[in-house]
């Protein structure tokens, strides 16, 4: 699964909320059989992806 939300705001750096997001999202993946492969959080001024910065 890939998950994808903006941020308004145009900050690209992920919240605490954002944060416990993906990790309870990947939990769940895992707990599915379903692996979470990427949250994305994209802004005017681009993204942020949390496998390209090797945090899953």
């Amino acid at each position: 699964m890939i998950v994808a939300h903006n941020h308004p705001s145009g900050n690209l750096i992920p919240s605490e909320q954002d944060k416990r997001l993906t990790k309870r999202l990947t939990e769940i993946g895992r707990a599915l059989d379903l692996p979470l492969l990427d949250h994305v959080i994209v802004t005017r001024e681009g993204y942020y992806s949390f496998a390209d910065e090797g945090v899953l």
